[in-house]
Order: C-alpha cells, then sequence, then structure tokens
C-alpha cells in the first residue's frame, strides 16, 4: 500500500482520544472515521480531527486498516468483525478477555491473512527500547505497575495491568514460561466479581531464569518500574519518567586498619535514550509498516500470544 492507509477508530474514550491525535498528526496515516455509540463523544472526536462520525462500524469499503480503543469486553466481537471484513487490526491490549478468545481472534487473522497486532505499548516506551539493547543475559527481572482506582476499568487488574510486564518479562527471558504461580486479591467495593485489584506473578523460565511480576490498582498513586539483572549488571527502567540507569559492582574494600567497616563500589551510567518517539507514536508506525507488509505477520501474531497464555495461566493458577 502506497498511500498512508486510511484508519477507522472505534472507541472515543480516553485511548481512543489519545489515538485519534496521534493518528491525525501522523505522516503516515488518515483517520478517516470514528466509530462509537456515543454520539456525542464519537461526533466531538471526529471533528476535533475533521473525521467521520458512526454510530457503528458498518462497511469497511471506505477504509483501509482499524484500531480499536473500545471497552475489553467489547474487542472480541468488534476484532471478528473486523477480520471478516479483511481489514488490518490493532487492537487495544488485551486482544481479549481470555485466552480461547485471543486464540480464536488469532487464528482468523491467520487463516485469512490479514495482519494484526495488539497495543501493548510498552514495546515502543523509549526506556524499554534501550534497556533491550544494553541486556546481554538476563536471568532475574522484578516488575511493578500500581495504579490508583479506575471504575470505567470493569475487568481485573491481569487483562489490564500485568499483561504489560509478563510481555515484557517474557520477550526478555525467552518465551513462554515453564511454572506460573501467584495470588489474586479483590478489595474495592466497585470491583465486578471475578474482577481482581492486585495480581503477583512469579515465572519461571528455562535456564532457571525468573520475573516477580506485581500489579495492583488500589494504589495511590502511579508506579511503572523494572528492575532486570544480568550477571554482571543491573538496569533499572522507570518506565513513566522514561530513564534508564545502568549499576555495575565492581569492588569491595575492607575494613580499615581501626576495622571500621567496609567499602563498596559501583559504576553507575545513564546512558541516553535511543528513541525519543511517543510510544503510541511509535507504536502507530509498526502498524503501518505491518499493514504494508513490512514487518513479519506471522512473527507478530505468535509475539503476541505468550502474555495473554501467562495471564490466563496464572487467573487459573490464583483460582
Amino acid at each position: 500500500m502506497s498511500a498512508a492507509p486510511r484508519i477507522l477508530l472505534v472507541g472515543a474514550g480516553s485511548m481512543g482520544s489519545l489515538h485519534a491525535r496521534v493518528i491525525a498528526q501522523s505522516a503516515s496515516a488518515t483517520l478517516a472515521r470514528v466509530v462509537d455509540g456515543r454520539e456525542d463523544a464519537g461526533r466531538a472526536l471526529a471533528e476535533r480531527y475533521d473525521a467521520d462520525w458512526s454510530p457503528e462500524l458498518g462497511d469497511l469499503s471506505d477504509v483501509d486498516a482499524v484500531v480499536i480503543a473500545a471497552s475489553t469486553e467489547a474487542h472480541y466481537d468488534l476484532a471478528l468483525a473486523v477480520l471478516e471484513h479483511d481489514r488490518p487490526l490493532l487492537v487495544e491490549k488485551p486482544v481479549a478477555d481470555g485466552l480461547q478468545k485471543t486464540l480464536e481472534i488469532i487464528g482468523v487473522s491467520e487463516s485469512r491473512g490479514i495482519p494484526m497486532t495488539c497495543g501493548l505499548l510498552e514495546r515502543f516506551n523509549p526506556a524499554v527500547v534501550t534497556a533491550r539493547a544494553l541486556v546481554d543475559d538476563p536471568k532475574f527481572i522484578t516488575a511493578t505497575r500500581h495504579s490508583p482506582y479506575a471504575p470505567r476499568i470493569r475487568t481485573g487488574v491481569s487483562w489490564d495491568l500485568l499483561v504489560h510486564d509478563v510481555d515484557l518479562a517474557s520477550t526478555m527471558l525467552g518465551g513462554e514460561p515453564t511454572v506460573v504461580r501467584g495470588i489474586l486479591g479483590q478489595f474495592h467495593p466497585m470491583s465486578v466479581p471475578g474482577a481482581e485489584d492486585v495480581a503477583e506473578a512469579v515465572l519461571a523460565f528455562d535456564g532457571g531464569r525468573v520475573a516477580h511480576v506485581s500489579a495492583s490498582r488500589v494504589g495511590q498513586r502511579k508506579i511503572r518500574t523494572m528492575s532486570i539483572h544480568d550477571l554482571d549488571k543491573l538496569i533499572e527502567v522507570d518506565l513513566l519518567r522514561r530513564d534508564v540507569t545502568v549499576y555495575r559492582h565492581v569492588s569491595d574494600q575492607p575494613a580499615d586498619a581501626e576495622g571500621r567497616g567496609y567499602r563498596q563500589q559501583t559504576v553507575i551510567e545513564i546512558p541516553e535514550l535511543m528513541s525519543g518517539k511517543e510510544p503510541l507514536a511509535a507504536q502507530l508506525e509498526h502498524f503501518v509498516e505491518l499493514v504494508d507488509g513490512r514487518v513479519d505477520a506471522d512473527a507478530e501474531r505468535r509475539s503476541l500470544i505468550p502474555a495473554h497464555s501467562i495471564v490466563e495461566a496464572l487467573k487459573n493458577a490464583a483460582a
């Protein structure tokens, strides 16, 4: 596809508004239409970026690709409808609120030869991109993703938050883990039954590699951190501030002549980020490349499965 793809956006909520801005500002894509059943929200967002509005998907002959930023519960039906119209798809994470639904959607994408991806946005965080380039042989990862409560999120914290960090951990440590253990906690009176507020997961991978991932939506501030341990260095990533710090322990000094303890020496490096792009804009560029055939569609589909499998395994194990 030589011309910039005309993109239909489903969802005019908080995430949909961000997608609309990024698509409209992109030189490689055009925001053609916004779909939202709420006319006031949908029409307002469409008019802001000189796009059309409609309450339903309808005929997709006027667009080249679709971004779904609707509520998670709506992903399954919407994704299948888009793929049945043979339109490339970017669906916000998770693909669907269950592994079997996710695999069905991926299977339809594969059988029809239509590219798709999922909004696992942290893959495009400049701090993550930089940390990946610095990692040599990671053995142990810890990740924390805590947030204040958001009543609009109806699914549990595992599908909403944890999925990001298990995606990063599985990518860095070697695919799907051999063991998934964890615990879920539900406390908030506004959470629907079965929608957990806290998820703690321990993942074991081949070669003794381990990840510990924590997600919560009952915090009082946002925390987005990850520590990646090689044998010879520690890489700390702040995904909110988008910065990376590398620590290398170089020596222990024995006690001085008067026996007043010992000293440690650690070299601290603050590398320059490899990319300054906004993650959502970088993700859109990747999607356009996928639509144009410049990204391997089969590899992209395969890359979506581990994170969804891990979340499903955690929920089953905790149940």
